[in-house]
């Protein structure tokens, strides 16, 4: 976990049983509830007052500078992305969740090449920041890549 002072750290579990899980206990948690991975997310940023930013837990490489990048670029845009090599990102954040972005994950290609270009469409004509890019852990080879 990334603990800064600057921003606070909820855990978004799924399962929803999960909530109980006795793994770090000082994190609280938050149901991602059903549907898809958009349907998930969507939940989340209701969940919470804005900013917020939202990042994969399969993500090796993260520092507390990136989290702190996400959130000061929301000071001046209205979204941040952080796009990984695969098409996909890493992080989504906005500056404002209520309400969210009509459509924002309508159409979204999950886990494949697209999802990313797919999210930023669904964006719309709002201001979008973008960090650099990070690698996340899909695969078993994707494992074996960032752990050499």
């Amino acid at each position: 976990t990334l603990p800064d002072p600057r921003w606070d750290t909820v855990l978004a579990v799924a399962p929803d049983s999960a909530v109980a899980s006795a793994a770090l206990p000082a994190l609280p948690r938050l149901p991602q509830g059903p549907g898809d991975l958009g349907d998930r997310m969507a939940r989340v940023f209701r969940a919470l007052p804005g900013p917020v930013l939202i990042v994969g837990a399969d993500i090796p490489g993260i520092t507390r500078a990136h989290v702190a990048a996400g959130f000061a670029a929301l000071g001046a845009d209205d979204a941040v992305l952080g796009p990984a090599p695969d098409g996909g990102y890493w992080a989504i954040g906005l500056k404002r969740t209520h309400p969210l972005p009509p459509g924002l994950f309508d159409g979204v290609r999950w886990s494949s090449p697209h999802a990313l270009a797919d999210t930023r469409a669904g964006l719309g004509d709002r201001r979008v920041a973008f960090l650099p890019p990070l690698r996340d852990v899909d695969t078993a080879a994707d494992l074996k890549r960032v752990s050499t």
